[in-house]
């Protein structure tokens, strides 16, 4: 940055502390920083006059938080809009600042220029107090796990230096930042704009007899690079030299060492490190830490991709489908149940349907609440289960894999920490199969698969699923139907009709017909599954062999039908929350197909689910038996 004093070579070899600064907006963070920087000797003489010279032109004093509110509306509004770093240096070290927006409408920005600090300083109207973006702020430091937080309650000139009114704030702010587990290291009384207790202690404070806020800062410590913790090398991308495959990314945390065996999480697949290369070519590296950027080449040069996790093999982190987040919701639409996302962790991507929001958390008071939807900036813990295995670490035990963020397309819409995996995948040892997919398919002459028939109740999802189950089994295939009554009598029968306990009830019977797949079978379900995010859900469980059909029928022909007289009781009032009366039903915007039972007669029905179902699944084991590749 212009300007910048060269350090001493001593001072140059310390490790730069990264601080970011937070708070509500107009508390005075931009103000706080250009006057600091000023206060330091970090800013040359035509810096200030620059500032001086935009401050006129706009007819106002002269503004400290012009020299980094870069951005013309910034300055036109008074607020800041993007994440500013900026360096300066004291007598012990170089810092990196990093100026997080205050505005509700910029939290994400915070969010990103939080994620890469070592410690914060958050900063409070010494006239309005802990405000609610106050409190946010130090929720979401406590939720990226950011434990050295230095106070400083501004604008004391406003308040005349009166140390009441400090106390009564330093009071509130440390009760808060103590209840989402924060112990502020000093809380420092300021007036930024005129530099008092910036570098020196003011003497218009008298009564306050802590370090200024430069002293505060140099008193932190950074974040040692955690080589001594387990291995965690997130793969950036695989390049091909000459006849080399070289493996890059960053190391995490821990050491690795030329002759180590790596096992990849989460594909489990083994090598040994042949070597680690530079660029440019220089001596022999054989031992790499934690902060590093690395090539690795592999003995035997397996299939490595990006975002598998390079590890040792005595401590690879778990691996899940289902795991636990707490969640910082950014985006303006609520995040509900059944909404499919991107969880980028490190350099893993995985697509990830939300089964459940356990609770809220209330900003002011902590407190959690059971909700069915989270709003914009709002803090929760949710539960995700993902099409693919998840590599990843908790985030209280490894922080630089155990947090991330969601995204809805290409918008970042929420950061994350994990809390766990829902299952202990390191409790849990699958039995090894001796009977592979092939050799079923050779052996039934058709692959495995789920047909999920849905729709109103009295549609034909039955009728028809018993029917394809005759015709199959008459051809020699193996197939079985999950019907949803038969399901609700014996595997789901401690669950009522709540969205969640539907949703339960959807789950249960995916992974069943799941197991049956596996096993070689049609698995035939009839279940009404009335939210598409339901039937999403099953078919993340099951995977490729999912196959949707809407079974569909006009809520009329449904109820003149009424083979089990539920309509009439729903009517009557007898049964709540029943689907097409009390309750909705969300028809299948793309099945794979689709059958009018209110048209089709219903032999050209069965007729024509037996043919699709034959097409989907027969195809596979004749390629197979052909000697061909199914994936192919």
């Amino acid at each position: 940055m212009e300007g910048i004093v060269a350090l001493h070579p001593a001072l140059a070899a310390a490790r730069t502390l990264r601080v970011v600064i937070a708070g509500h907006v107009d508390h005075g963070k931009s103000t706080l920083i250009g006057r600091l920087l000023h206060d330091t000797g970090t800013l040359g003489p035509e810096r200030v006059t620059a500032v001086e010279a935009m401050s006129k032109k706009r007819g106002m004093p002269f503004e400290w938080s012009f020299l980094i509110d870069a951005l013309q509306s910034e300055r036109d509004q008074g607020i800041t809009i993007d994440t500013a770093e900026v360096q300066f240096r004291t007598p012990r070290r170089r810092y990196v600042l990093i100026d997080a927006p205050g505005h509700a409408e910029f939290l994400k920005n915070m969010v990103s220029g939080a994620a890469g600090a070592d410690a914060a300083l958050l900063l409070v109207d010494a006239r309005e107090g802990t405000l609610e973006q106050s409190r946010r702020h130090a929720l979401i430091l406590g939720l990226l796990g950011i434990t050295q937080v230095v106070v400083a309650i501004n604008k004391m000139d406003l308040v005349e230096y009166d140390q009441a009114r400090y106390q009564a704030v330093t009071d509130e702010i440390s009760a808060y930042l103590n209840s989402v587990g924060i112990t502020p290291w000093v809380v420092v009384p300021l007036a930024a704009r005129h530099g008092e207790n910036i570098v020196t202690r003011s003497a218009l404070m008298p009564w306050y007899e802590g370090p200024s806020l430069v002293e505060a800062l140099d008193g932190l410590e950074a974040a040692p690079a955690p080589t001594d913790r387990p291995l965690r090398l997130p793969v950036q991308d695989v390049y091909k030299f000459d006849d080399r495959r070289i493996v890059a990314g960053r190391i995490e945390s821990g050491t690795l060492k030329v002759g180590q065996t790596l096992r990849f999480a989460p594909s489990g697949k083994v090598a040994r490190i042949a070597t680690i290369e530079n660029w440019p070519a220089a001596a022999d590296q054989t031992i790499a830490k934690a902060g590093e950027a690395v090539g690795l080449t592999l003995d035997p040069p397996i299939f490595v991709e990006r975002g598998q996790i390079a590890t040792l093999a005595e401590a690879a982190p778990p691996t899940a489908t289902r795991i636990k987040l707490r969640l910082f919701w950014l985006a303006r639409e609520p995040l509900r149940p059944g909404a499919r996302l991107t969880l980028r962790l490190a350099t893993a991507e995985h697509t990830v349907t939300v089964e459940r929001i356990d609770h809220v958390v209330e900003v002011h008071t902590l407190e959690t609440r059971t909700a069915e939807l989270v709003r914009r900036n709002e803090t929760a813990e949710i539960e995700v289960v993902g099409r693919t295995a998840i590599a990843f670490d908790r985030h209280a035990d490894l922080p630089g894999t155990g947090r991330g963020v969601l995204i809805d397309g290409y918008d970042v819409v929420g950061g994350v920490t994990i809390l766990d995996a829902t299952v202990d995948s390191r409790l849990l040892f699958p039995t090894e199969r001796r009977v592979d997919a092939q050799a079923r398919r050779l052996a039934n002459g058709h692959s495995g698969g789920v047909v999920w028939l849905t729709g109103l109740s009295g549609s034909g999802k039955s009728t028809l699923a018993t029917a394809l189950e005759l015709r199959l089994f008459a051809r020699g295939w193996q197939t079985t139907v999950l019907d949803g009554d038969s399901l609700r009598t014996g595997l789901g029968r401690d669950l009522g009709f709540s969205t969640e306990d539907r949703a339960e009830n959807v789950r249960r019977a995916a992974e069943v017909a799941r197991l049956f797949a596996e096993a070689g079978l049609i698995a035939i379900v009839a279940l009404i599954s009335p939210e598409r995010w339901h039937r999403a859900l099953a078919g993340d469980v099951v995977g490729d062999g999912f196959r949707e059909i809407f079974v569909k029928a006009d809520l009329a022909i449904c109820e003149q039908r009424d083979p089990k007289g539920l309509y009439a009781k729903a009517r009557r009032g007898e049964i709540q929350s029943f689907t097409g009366v009390s309750a909705p039903y969300e028809a299948p915007e793309t099945p794979d197909l689709a059958i009018d039972t209110g048209t089709m007669p219903i032999d050209a029905a069965i007729d024509l689910l037996e043919s699709f179902t034959i097409t989907s699944f027969a195809g596979s084991a004749k390629r197979v038996a052909e000697g061909v590749d199914p994936s192919i």
